[in-house]
Formats: structure tokens, sequence, C-alpha cells
């Protein structure tokens, strides 16, 4: 199985789970997540099986969607609904002072996420050392927020928002920001990732769901494949008489469409119409970067 399942992760289950989950559904060791969601979030969660894994640096995972709730009148330690109360406060903003901090808050924007965040420093991450009592200096980073569209509001001085925006960007980091805007402690209430790069929560499945579709021998159904999450790199097709370079994981020469690549530039590579990986331009020549040979490919590359 090399390919992709798409997992509609639920609330209170870790990403790991979900990886346990699937290990034990399809009998495959090598399987991992293309992009940790907290165990109180919900949505999307990619899950690479199988040669797929060799993939991950180059999956188009830099555009993400979520809808959240920002709750407002406290604020805590984690930015989330399951942290300790550290500030409180009754400046309520209404709906035009809200779209107005929201807009302040789209574009290039600087985080801190908080203490209670995956964020390494010194190799550990930050959640961990906050869990020991520690105090450490937490990185800011700088996201895109492409936008923050109102939903509605909701009970309890809340607003459901939809956030489009790049890799590595806090939610709940956004709604202690927005508080902060606004003039009134928040936080995140709750979360759900709708989309990840090319995966949407249309067609996820959840846990339950692949567990029956495992019992009924259907879950392979369901497995994307190796290119899926890949369309955004270009596309070489290698002509049949170097074939055996290719399933050899050798060197190629430059071949039409490939000359005018930049040095590094990463690519696509097809035989006969199967991907079978990515490589990249070294001065004249095609290196392998990631090989995956096709199901049907070739027994030494299997």
């Amino acid at each position: 199985m090399n390919g992709y399942f798409n997992i509609a992760k639920p609330t209170g289950m870790s990403s790991a789970a979900i990886v346990a989950v699937l290990r034990r559904l399809t009998g495959v060791k090598r399987i991992g997540h293309a992009g940790t969601l907290d165990p109180e979030a919900a949505g999307v969660l990619p899950v690479m099986t199988g040669k797929a894994t060799r993939l991950f640096d180059y999956l188009a995972d830099k555009e993400k969607e979520y809808v959240a709730v920002c709750a407002f009148g406290s604020a805590t330690d984690t930015q989330d609904a399951t942290g300790t109360v550290i500030e409180r406060g009754e400046n309520y903003p209404d709906r035009e002072t809200f779209l107005h901090a929201a807009e302040s808050l789209t574009g290039e924007v600087t985080q801190t996420p908080s203490m209670y965040s995956a964020i390494k420093v010194g190799g550990r991450p930050l959640y961990l050392r906050a869990r020991r009592g520690e105090t450490v200096e937490v990185p800011q980073r700088v996201v895109r927020i492409e936008s923050i569209d109102l939903i509605r509001e909701t009970e309890n001085h809340g607003f459901e928002i939809r956030v489009r925006c790049g890799r590595g960007t806090y939610i709940r980091t956004l709604c202690d920001d927005l508080g902060k805007r606004c003039g009134c402690p928040a936080h995140m209430r709750s979360l759900i990732r709708t989309r990840s790069g090319v995966f949407s929560i249309d067609n996820a499945i959840s846990p339950e769901e692949a567990k029956a579709l495992a019992e009924e021998g259907r879950l392979a159904e369901y497995l994307l494949p190796p290119d899926y999450a890949l369309k955004h790199l270009p596309r070489t097709d290698i002509p049949e008489k170097l074939a055996r370079l290719v399933i050899n994981g050798a060197k190629m020469p430059l071949v039409p469409g490939t000359e005018t690549m930049a040095e590094g530039e990463p690519v696509r590579i097809y035989l006969k119409n199967d991907f079978w990986g990515i490589a990249v331009r070294k001065e004249q020549e095609l290196v392998w970067k990631a090989q995956i040979a096709p199901e049907d490919g070739p027994e030494e590359m299997k």
C-alpha cells in the first residue's frame, strides 16, 4: 500500500493514535501523518503509507483551511478551551469591531504561540517543557493568513470563522490575537481543519469508517495514489529507451521539457504513464530524490 488515506480525525483522538489505527488495519509498518492536529481539534489528517512517506517534503500542504470558534471573555495559557484561564474581561466586541480586528490580522502576521505548542526549543517540544514547569522564550514566527471570514456569531460571545492560511499558522494563537486587537481576552473554543493542501474534509473518512471498510476488504479502494498530492510539481515522461535507468534508480539525462528547469528543481517522473517518484535537476542530469515503483512495476523495485 503506497499512497494516502484522507482521514477525518475526531475530537479527543491524537494524530499518533490515528496512525496506529491505520497501521493495524493495513498491516503496513511504514506509515505516518502529514501534519499534526491537536487532540482536541478535528478534521482532515492525511496519512501516508508505504513508500509514499518518502514524498513528505514535496507534498502540497502549504495551504490550509480551518473553521474555528473564537470565544471572548477569557484568555488561557494554552490559547484554547483546554487551558487554565489567565485573564478575564467583559468588553465583548460587536460584529464591526471583530471584522476590523480580523482584517488587521490578514497577510504576513507575526505570531507568538503558547508554551503549550509542539514547537521545539533545544530539541524538545515546548509543551513538554511547560508541563515540567520550565519557562523558556517562545520563538515568534511569521505566517501568512489569506483570509478570515465570519460565518456567524455563536452563543456565549463566540464568533465562528473560516480561516485560509499558510503552513505553520496557529489558529489558537490567532484567536488570542483577535482578543488583544478587540480589547477583550479570547481563546479558541473549537477547531476543525477542513482542508490541508489537496485533501478536503468532503471526501475524508472517519476511523470508524476505515475499520468497517477494512472488515469488508474495501479499505484499499480509498487509498489515494502517491502522486495525488504532487500535481503542483511539473511532470516529465521518460522515453521508453531510458526505461532501464528509471528501473535501476540511475541518473538520467535531461529530456525534453527539463532543459529549462532550475538547478535543484523537483519534477515528477513517469514511465509509460506510471509514476516512479521525484527527481531534481543536477547540472545536466536528473537525479532521484524519492523513488517509488508503481504497484505493478518490476519486482526488484517493490
